[in-house]
């Protein structure tokens, strides 16, 4: 069944929240909806990808790992592990040996790949601080390891977004200002 019509005025039931009614604006909604868009967009990256393995197995990992992180801010005993940290840090040492050293800020695009990735990036960054105010708010407790991969996923993402420019030989640009 596609839907219960059981939030038509504006409250949802949390898994995990004593299954008690919170409004659909409240942080927890906000968290689970901003981690929902960003892996719906890499699952958009990944298809837009061209097959090229290592990004696209990357952003297949990211999925998995988002899915832990929306479970675990949902109340379930799901969590992030340290391994996982370490992966994304191996990946982003990797690519940051491969690629020319950054020389400042950089103009998104290139390719479109890489603008795409770009965009995933922000999304990160908004779904970090979504739930950020749902931990600071007490509306869920999260691991130290799901808060530290937030943080270094946008990260990744945009040494996936240089990645993706270097390996299609496109010039970055940097701001004039």
């Amino acid at each position: 069944m596609f839907y219960t019509g059981t939030g038509d005025d504006g409250v949802t039931k949390i898994f995990g929240c004593d299954q008690r009614k919170i409004s659909k604006s409240s942080e927890i909604p906000e968290a689970l909806g901003a981690t929902d868009e960003l892996n719906a967009f890499i699952g958009f990256v990944k298809v837009k990808s061209g097959g090229e393995p290592r990004i696209t197995g990357s952003l297949r990992e990211i999925q998995e790992n988002l899915f832990i992180i929306q479970a675990e801010i949902a109340g379930a005993d799901k969590r992030i592990d340290k391994k996982e940290i370490e992966s994304i840090e191996n990946l982003i040492n990797g690519i940051e040996k491969e690629i020319p050293p950054m020389k400042g800020f950089s103009i998104s695009g290139g390719t479109e790949l890489s603008a795409l990735l770009d965009v995933a990036r922000t999304l990160a960054r908004r779904a970090e601080r979504c739930i950020i105010a749902a931990t600071d708010k007490n509306m869920c407790k999260l691991s130290k390891e799901t808060l530290a991969y937030m943080n270094r996923l946008s990260s990744l993402l945009f040494a996936l977004a240089r990645l993706a420019n270097h390996l299609a030989g496109a010039a970055e640009e940097n701001p004039k200002y």
